[in-house]
């Protein structure tokens, strides 16, 4: 299964951030905390440049808290400034305000110096698909100002947002990049619904999932689907099938109805009602 998503609206968004980036003082980027590197767009990279930047790794809550503070440790060594936030509970968003005073604290310094009273801060947020950038933004602003849900691709326009006299804010649609060069990011991003499932085999990308839980969350794994056997063997469709069979997706002839099993486990991951889970470490 080779895996690749980039709808027309994607290249429209590419440059719709080019073509805003000046507008903006900062770019506030969101990646998914369970996969820090592999939901972060390189293509942004190269369309934002050197424009202040500060990184946010959302949905930390669902993400595994010692690797959370790994990876927070990992960015702040390279020096850049980075949030761990969760936009729902609102928990670490309050870090966001001394983050962007930190990145342009020689822009605000050189317009005191000159007499310029300070403006309202304007930000760009991008990220892919289902980072929850909407989330966020709602979150900033106290209303519903961003559609949300838990599929990609619900954003699909910019749009303007007021925040308290604080910030003004650009909302961008989630982008992904035209080719996956590595398949094991792709993989990432899929099992957390960066991509649509419509256009992916579940059932593979679900065996693929439950084998790296056999061995990393082992009993993660185990305790939500009540397997008692030693699993470390076992691969992703005997598990698959099992999970399935106790959880009562049979058809007729006593046949493990796969294809709803994979989008159960799925949901459950997705969901982490599987455990906090991060699907990679950084390597210093």
């Amino acid at each position: 299964m080779t895996l690749q998503w980039f709808p027309g609206h994607m290249a429209k968004t590419r440059r719709l951030i080019k073509e805003n980036l000046k507008l903006v003082d900062v770019v506030v980027e969101l990646v998914d905390a369970r996969l820090p590197l592999s939901s972060r767009n390189p293509e942004i990279d190269h369309v934002v440049g050197n424009k202040p930047r500060v990184l946010v790794l959302n949905k930390s809550d669902i993400a595994d808290s010692e690797s959370n503070k790994k990876w927070l440790n990992y960015f702040e060594s390279k020096g850049i400034a980075t949030v761990l936030a969760d936009s729902l509970s609102g928990k670490g968003v309050k870090f966001l305000d001394k983050a962007i005073e930190r990145v342009l604290a020689d822009k605000i310094s050189r317009e005191a110096q000159k007499g310029i009273q300070r403006h309202a801060v304007k930000m760009m947020v991008v990220g892919i698909p289902n980072v929850g950038k909407s989330s966020f933004i709602n979150r900033l602003s106290g209303r519903a100002a961003a559609k949300t849900g838990d599929r990609p691709g619900i954003t699909t326009a910019k749009q303007w947002i007021r925040i308290s006299g604080k910030y003004e804010l650009l909302d961008t649609p989630g982008i992904l990049w035209p080719k996956f060069e590595d398949q094991e990011a792709a993989k990432r991003i899929a099992y957390t619904g960066g991509i649509k499932d419509e256009i992916m085999n579940v059932e593979e990308l679900c065996c693929n999932l439950l084998e790296f839980l056999r061995d990393e969350y082992t009993d993660c794994l185990k305790t939500r689907y009540k397997l008692t056997e030693d699993i470390s063997e076992v691969l992703g469709y005997e598990l698959l099938e099992a999970i399935g069979r106790k959880r009562g997706c049979v058809v007729s002839g006593g046949e493990i109805d796969t294809f709803r099993a994979a989008n159960l486990i799925l949901d459950d991951f997705r969901a982490a009602r599987i455990g906090k889970i991060t699907l990679e470490n950084p390597e210093f």
